[in-house]
């Protein structure tokens, strides 16, 4: 892997497997009862974010001190950033407090991508979401999940012919954008459907199909990834009412029985229940949304031994009587 991970582009599919390989070995501690393995220790991981967050914030501290680093959370709200002070004195700040990482969500496109490509930061730069732009751990777990559910246990494999479609607010989901790239790279053939409205114009190069019919691709789809309505990016109306969003383009009870019986369910959360999905859909065994949280884990476990572990195997093999 590179020294930073800022966009799904840049991962080869052998950077990618290597990252889901190593996340399905790291995933086995969290049956242990003591979910905790040396390997960062003295290490410093900075979460940084500038955005509000749940999922990926707790899920990049968890996975951190999983690997036993040292952690430190660092909010724009009631920090510096709130009195005018600008990333590059923030990094630096970092930088003088010995950060080893610096994992970044930031409501401007591109922030993560200066930051690694600057002075400020000798560390590693982990881009946790960064405006319209990517969320590669995002689609790493969603890969990660789909992998598991699609072609079960194991590694070394990827998505090759697998069909994933998603649907919803492309024009504003880094979530959206990092899919497409990486699910891509891994073989899959992703569709993405949404309103005319909410398709972004520059979709053409993009490795996908466009469609603006939901019913017309449930029937060949081994996965469909609803994506939230992003009202705190949107400054117009980009469709007549929520009713008339949800009858076309809601995941409902009915349209999820047109799916084969193999296909399952993705949302990255926080959901909309009601508008993108429904509750019948939404609490099904064939939606993986919880499973996307808990796998999210592993997969930053991954990322962040990658780039900071060195070269010990990522979980020790058991010592036995044999090998003692």
């Amino acid at each position: 892997m590179k020294r930073h991970l800022i966009a799904a582009a840049d991962l080869t599919r052998d950077d990618a497997v290597l990252i889901l390989d190593t996340a399905e070995e790291l995933s086995r501690i969290a049956d242990r009862p003591i979910k905790k393995l040396p390997t960062l220790r003295g290490r410093t991981v900075v979460n940084l974010f500038f955005e509000d967050s749940t999922r990926t914030r707790i899920s990049f501290e968890a996975a951190a001190k999983r690997l036993s680093a040292d952690v430190i959370n660092f909010s724009a709200k009631g920090s510096s950033v709130s009195k005018g002070e600008s990333l590059k004195d923030t990094a630096l700040t970092l930088e003088a407090m010995g950060a080893d990482a610096v994992v970044i969500r930031h409501h401007d496109s591109g922030a993560p991508h200066r930051l690694a490509t600057s002075d400020w930061i000798q560390g590693s730069v982990v881009n946790a979401g960064d405006g319209t732009h990517e969320h590669p751990t995002q689609a790493l777990l969603d890969a990660f999940t789909l992998r598991r559910r699609l072609t079960g246990p194991g590694t070394g494999r990827d998505l090759s012919g697998r069909r994933v479609t998603i649907v919803g607010d492309i024009l504003h989901s880094r979530v959206a954008r990092s899919n497409v790239r990486l699910l891509h790279t891994l073989g899959a053939e992703v569709t993405v459907v949404a309103p005319p409205t909410l398709v972004p114009v520059g979709v053409r190069p993009w490795p996908c199909e466009v469609s603006y019919d939901l019913d017309s691709v449930l029937a060949t789809s081994d996965a469909v990834m609803m994506l939230r309505v992003q009202r705190e990016r949107m400054n117009a109306a980009f469709f007549p009412t929520e009713r008339e969003y949800a009858r076309r383009y809601g995941l409902n009870g009915d349209r999820m029985a047109r799916m084969p019986d193999h296909a399952v369910v993705l949302h990255p959360g926080p959901m909309n229940r009601g508008m993108e999905i429904t509750a019948e859909v939404a609490d099904s065994p064939r939606c993986t949304a919880v499973e996307q949280v808990a796998n999210g884990v592993s997969i930053r476990m991954a990322v962040l031994y990658l780039l900071l572990g060195g070269a010990e195997p990522a979980v020790a093999t058991p010592r036995t009587e044999e090998n003692a």
